[in-house]
């Protein structure tokens, strides 16, 4: 950012969204990427539970913890000062009941000073939109290509494509909106449903990954962006900068100039005045020259004298 902006906020989004203006939305999981995107000017950043895949090396998202979301949110926070910053809540941190949604969303909130969470799910996620809206919690809905339900879904693919399908995201759009979200994040659903999703919201922001160009904004995964998640490349994903492939080759450069001792050189280490050398030469000779007053009458500087050395 070229000056300080101040603090993003909800009528800051929805003021864009009446001019026509998208939003940018990304996700991120640290403190120095979370300053980065702050200073690129990202309005909204994601604390996906992503991370456990991007971050942890999991295959999937399931054993993701409250308290790894956490942690990981309140560095974000710590680098991101204005941004909106959204926690991902984890798989069984609300399903169970109403209850235990507004508790853990309550915990973003609370620990790590997020502005809002998001939870996976439709229709039968409604009552815990509701609860925790009501709970003064601003909430996200996420619809479509849901990873905690990855494997009910039949992989990771796009969902809708019939026209069955797209009715049921089309509803469960309308029953979060209806529950209080105030976002709703359309992942990989096909680009005539989003659009269609978002020109019937009223009061509800529609958010895109891989779901089209006509949602009021956009939303990519960090690492899909950077070439820095190796098992797969999504195709919703544009690549704008290889730092991975920059990255490996560094490490690459770094192991060869060590093994053939091309690094380190003078500029990249500290050095010592002559004179506090020979200085320390001098102190290590007289500990070599010490004697101890015990029995054993050593000529070694030995730890069994308790008393001072002569």
């Amino acid at each position: 950012m070229t000056e300080t902006r101040k603090k993003i906020s909800l009528p800051y989004l929805f003021d864009k969204v009446s001019k026509g203006e998208p939003i940018t939305w990304l996700t991120c999981y640290d403190y120095p990427t979370a300053y980065l995107q702050e200073q690129a000017g990202i309005e909204m950043i994601l604390v996906g539970d992503s991370l456990g895949m991007t971050m942890l090396g999991y295959e999937s998202t399931l054993p993701v913890t409250m308290d790894d979301m956490i942690r990981h949110a309140q560095a974000v926070r710590r680098g991101a000062t204005t941004a909106f910053v959204v926690g991902d809540m984890p798989y069984m941190t609300y399903q169970p009941s109403v209850e235990t949604a507004i508790r853990n969303a309550g915990r973003f909130m609370a620990e790590a000073g997020c502005d809002a969470i998001k939870l996976e799910g439709g229709a039968a996620m409604a009552d815990r939109i509701r609860g925790i809206v009501d709970s003064g919690i601003p909430a996200i809905g996420h619809l479509g290509l849901t990873p905690q339900s990855v494997s009910a879904l039949g992989g990771f693919k796009v969902q809708g494509k019939d026209a069955r399908l797209a009715k049921k995201i089309l509803d469960d759009a309308k029953a979060l909106e209806k529950a209080g979200a105030f976002m709703i994040l359309l992942e990989m659903v096909p680009d005539r449903l989003c659009k269609l999703i978002t020109e019937q919201a009223e009061n509800c922001i529609i958010m895109s990954l891989g779901s089209g160009p006509d949602a009021h904004g956009q939303l990519l995964i960090y690492h899909d962006m950077f070439g820095l998640y190796p098992r797969f490349k999504p195709k919703m994903a544009k690549v704008f900068g290889n730092a991975g492939e920059v990255i490996l080759n560094g490490l690459k450069g770094y192991h060869d100039e060590v093994i053939g001792k091309q690094f380190p050189q003078p500029e990249n280490w500290f050095g010592m005045k002559d004179d506090e050398f020979e200085e320390l030469g001098k102190l290590i000779e007289a500990d070599k020259n010490a004697k101890c007053d015990c029995d054993c009458n050593c000529d070694c500087n030995c730890d069994c004298c308790k008393t001072e050395k002569k």
